[in-house]
């Protein structure tokens, strides 16, 4: 047992090679599970992890789920959605542990002050977008935890490439800087600029194919991001089913607000919008460039349908 304690304190400060085909049945998932829980209890008593307990009961754990991405396809309202859940602890602030190496250097420890004090019977979220496309996030999680349940939210790329631009030239203008068009980043000596990032986060299959080297597609769940913007309800049922949550959340529980033009949330007679950043209105683009955007990204959305075994409604 000495040995075994030592190998997983070992695998979570240096993580190790993963096979390329991850097979996680229910006998699987409970080793994982257990073994986490002895990791923890053991690191505890030698005080490398402390103690995270409210005197009401709760405490600060692990993500049993987290929403790995992707950027701009509607992570902030999936979890704000999913928060409805009386079962659901969610964080609060991106936490950047597995992307971003001066956080991960601070070890689980670190992660775990990160998360909302939960219940036993709650399962705690945290949500990144950019692990969707950090080369190292996938394998990094599976050393933590082999039977995490993902999220994974996803829109027309093309539109995803449109909105990652809004983002970026809000955010300069709120700093009063310049930011060029969306034409200067689109177009490259005549033709598509293949190489602008916004276009490289929207190639979904080959960031999805690191994904399925540690996890199986029945632990990632891909919410539509279009159908939750036009019709939230239906996404997130089968996000209560994914999670194996009771069903909870309810059509009442959204309604439409015509000034803002998007779906807001009720809970408990509270009605409650989105940050006023989100659903601003794409730039103007030629009709040309964007029917460009459409043909580039036809081929990789064809192979992402074909990994993951469904279909999207996508130019």
């Amino acid at each position: 047992m000495a040995a075994f304690l030592l190998g997983a304190v070992l695998l979570i400060v240096q993580p190790q090679i993963v096979p390329s085909r991850t097979a996680i049945n229910s006998k699987a998932e409970t080793s994982s599970q257990s073994a986490q829980r002895e990791l923890l209890k053991k690191t505890s008593q030698k005080n490398d992890f402390k103690e995270n307990i409210h005197s009401n009961g709760s405490c600060r754990q692990l993500p049993q789920t987290i929403i790995i991405g992707v950027r701009k396809g509607g992570t902030r309202a999936l979890l704000e959605m999913l928060s409805l859940h009386p079962d659901i602890a969610a964080a609060e602030s991106e936490v950047h542990f597995f992307d971003w190496e001066d956080h991960y250097r601070n070890g689980l420890q670190w992660y775990i002050n990160q998360m909302p004090f939960s219940y036993p019977h709650q399962i705690t979220v945290e949500k990144t977008p950019a692990y969707f496309t950090s080369p190292k996030v996938p394998q990094r999680v599976y050393n933590m935890n082999q039977s995490m349940r993902l999220l994974l939210i996803l829109r027309d790329p093309s539109e995803r490439v449109l909105s990652d631009y809004t983002q970026v030239f809000y955010n300069h203008m709120q700093k009063h800087k310049p930011y060029p068009s969306i034409e200067q980043f689109l177009v490259k000596d005549g033709e598509l600029n293949v190489d602008y990032k916004a276009i490289n986060r929207s190639l979904y299959y080959i960031h999805m194919q690191n994904w399925l080297k540690y996890f199986p597609l029945d632990r990632i769940h891909i919410v539509d991001g279009d159908k939750l913007i036009k019709d939230p309800f239906p996404e997130i049922e089968k996000v209560e089913r994914f999670l194996k949550l009771s069903p909870r959340i309810n059509a009442s529980n959204f309604y439409f607000n015509k000034t803002k033009g998007f779906y807001c949330l009720r809970d408990s007679g509270r009605e409650r919008c989105l940050h006023e950043s989100k659903g601003r209105a794409h730039p103007q683009i030629d009709t040309r460039l964007l029917e460009k955007l459409h043909e580039y990204f036809h081929e990789p959305n064809k192979k992402f349908f074909e990994l993951v075994g469904r279909t999207f409604d996508w130019h």
